[in-house]
């Protein structure tokens, strides 16, 4: 009994001796089933065995006994009729020959044949008929056996696969006690420690953020308080600085609250896109372009953010580019797009994914140029909270510089669609 119970526990915790052991059987089964069918065969197209002697008594007309004695068929082939050996009582030996049937249909004789077979099922298509049968259903027979024990690797990786592509609720189911079902645990706990420690660090985050708001109004309050002969550079160097301090702040904070799902941005209300392009592209002296015959174009959204996205790309296009910034505003495939193109020298097409990560600098950029690295991250996130996404590529006529193209889900019938 206890070997009969380790070797149970293997084949329940190692999945390769499942797999193993299913594929065997199923093997051994095949070939079961052939030999079965082999001999099946074979017994069909092998002639019948000699008949034991039987008594036989021949009478004459009148009922006397004409020849007495027993009786033994010779073998032959029976095309060729049957042949009988008499010994007879009186010693001597006799043969009888009986001249081979003819078929019903009065045509020579055949091959002897069961008529109550069907052609189809008499050796040899009968015997390939029963092999593909049994194949068939040995095929059928062990795939789901081995379906069931490689289903839960499928669900693993759909599990891996999300949590990659940052869902970090994903779990795995943990049944069974073999190597799935610990790397599923492994996995689970894993994907909890990292999503604990993922909300730990934003909340650390968010928290510090918070609290260098005080200190940052006290420095901003001594500088208000230098004494007028403290050199103007030096206060506008510290000015930048306070400001500069006072902006990461703001865009952590922000940050932290749209990566919580749950955190409440704002109501959501049908905004003009027109009039927030319009005021934007006025702030900073943007080109602003218009489709043609358009007087709205509403989306659904949250007011602050999507002028906070706007305004990011904005402030970014004009901090790089020495040239006019154009802002388009135009309808395509269903969705509001939001594009700005500047002249400046445009983003490397390997970096235009890694811009959008939080605190990445695109190759030759210098801090001196202002931002902290965090304004396109936001602008990817409100894009997302929004069902959006927001894109990085060259300007369309070839020219120096670069297009930021955000896009935008419309609701309801606009006046921009005919």
């Amino acid at each position: 009994m206890g070997l009969l119970r380790a070797l149970a526990r293997a084949f329940s915790q190692r999945l390769y001796l499942r797999i193993w052991l299913a594929v065997v059987g199923g093997v051994a089964l095949l070939t079961l089933l052939v030999g079965w069918a082999w001999r099946i065969a074979a017994e069909q197209n092998t002639a019948p065995p000699t008949p034991p002697t039987r008594d036989i008594v021949l009478l004459g007309r009148s009922g006397e006994v004409v020849l007495a004695g027993q009786a033994q068929r010779l073998p032959g082939p029976p095309a060729e009729g049957v042949e009988w050996r008499i010994e007879g009582r009186d010693g001597q030996d006799y043969r009888l020959h009986m001249a081979p049937r003819s078929d019903r249909s009065g045509g020579p004789p055949g091959p002897h044949r069961n008529p109550e077979v069907a052609f189809w099922l008499r050796p040899p298509l009968g015997f390939l008929w029963l092999l593909g049968l049994v194949s068939l259903a040995v095929v059928v027979g062990v795939f789901p056996i081995i379906r069931r024990l490689l289903k839960r690797l499928e669900i693993l990786q759909r599990s891996v696969q999300r949590f990659g592509e940052g869902d970090l609720t994903a779990r795995v189911p943990e049944g069974g006690q073999d190597e799935v079902a610990d790397l599923a645990r492994q996995f689970n706990a894993a994907a909890a420690r990292i999503e604990a420690l993922l909300a730990a660090h934003k909340s650390l985050l968010a928290n510090a953020s918070h609290e260098l708001r005080s200190p940052l109004a006290r420095i901003r309050m001594g500088l208000e308080l230098l004494p007028a002969s403290t050199g103007a550079a030096l206060r506008q160097e510290m000015q930048r600085n306070v400001n500069e301090l006072d902006q990461l702040i703001d865009e952590i904070l922000l940050a932290s609250r749209l990566d919580a799902r749950e955190a409440d941005m704002g109501s959501v209300e049908r905004i003009d896109l027109i009039g927030l392009a319009a005021e934007e592209a006025a702030r900073v002296g943007a080109e602003l372009h218009l489709p043609p015959d358009c007087t709205a174009l509403e989306v659904p959204g949250v007011a602050k953010l999507l002028r906070r996205a706007l305004r990011n790309l904005l402030e970014n296009a004009r901090r790089y580019s020495p040239g006019p910034i154009e802002l388009h505003l135009q309808l395509l495939a269903g969705q509001a797009q939001l594009q700005v193109c500047d002249h400046g020298p445009g983003v490397p097409a390997a970096e235009r994914e890694r811009i959008f990560e939080p605190f990445y600098r695109a190759s030759g950029a210098s801090e001196r140029e202002g931002g902290v690295g965090l304004g396109l991250a936001l602008v990817r996130s409100i894009a997302q909270r929004h069902g959006g996404q927001v894109q990085c590529g060259a300007r369309p006529d070839g020219s120096h510089g670069a297009c930021f193209t955000l896009q935008l889900p419309l609701q309801g019938k606009n006046s921009c669609q005919r």
